[in-house]
């Protein structure tokens, strides 16, 4: 795991925090890798990155799946990708057995807004992910479910190299999700962690026009 600072930092914002983490991505460079940004908070940061690693960028949408009548209980998710993969927590299921057909009608209906998300986004397909150098990033981690269900996602997309990259998170949550990846790079493991907005300046929320801005200016450069 590579941990840039130990003790809680302030980035400014988002981009400047992506500055900072293509800094420590910079040894990928030469690899021409693949920056996937886990939307909306995500995208900033990986514009950022990407744009100094001179690497593609692109968007990872995930959408979870709530246990019926228990929302707060994650059954699984569909992860985005051009051939999008679904993550099922086997525990879970056991413990609330949902009706027969219902999650296969959820993980169809979840594919669909992940389609109409794209569509919103950057009316452009995923980027195949298989055999590349591939950096997901988000602005920071607290729990760290939505970014194990993507990860596992990618990883049956077989990548060539599976690299995790965000400005903040849990120190304890960045070891869990440690062996999940090739290499982990995080730039504060604060503890006590309460919070990723407490370590930006500007934590404003990431709006559905900043992120597709974003990401078609990522691919006017790219030409």
């Amino acid at each position: 795991m590579h941990g840039i600072r130990r003790a809680p930092h302030l980035f400014l914002d988002r981009r400047s925090a992506g500055l900072e983490l293509a800094e420590a991505l910079m040894p990928h460079a030469a690899e021409r890798p693949l920056v996937l940004a886990l939307p909306r908070g995500g995208v900033p940061v990986a514009f950022e990155a990407a744009r100094m690693l001179h690497a593609e960028l692109d968007i990872l949408l995930v959408r979870r799946i709530g246990a019926p009548g228990h929302s707060g209980l994650a059954l699984g998710a569909v992860i985005d990708g051009a051939h999008p993969q679904f993550v099922v927590n086997e525990e879970v299921m056991r413990q609330v057995r949902p009706p027969a057909g219902w999650f296969e009608a959820e993980m169809q209906r979840q594919s669909q807004e992940l389609e109409r998300a794209r569509q919103l986004y950057c009316r452009e397909p995923p980027v195949p992910v298989a055999d590349r150098c591939v950096i997901l990033v988000d602005d920071g981690i607290d729990t760290g479910s939505s970014v194990r269900a993507a990860l596992k996602g990618l990883a049956k997309s077989a990548p060539g190299q599976l690299i995790l990259a965000v400005p903040v998170a849990p120190r304890a949550v960045a070891q869990d999700l440690q062996p999940l990846v090739d290499e982990l790079v995080c730039l504060a493991m604060p503890e006590p962690f309460d919070s990723i907005a407490r370590h930006y300046g500007d934590f404003d929320e990431t709006t559905d026009r900043e992120v597709a801005d974003l990401l078609a200016e990522a691919r006017h450069s790219a030409r």
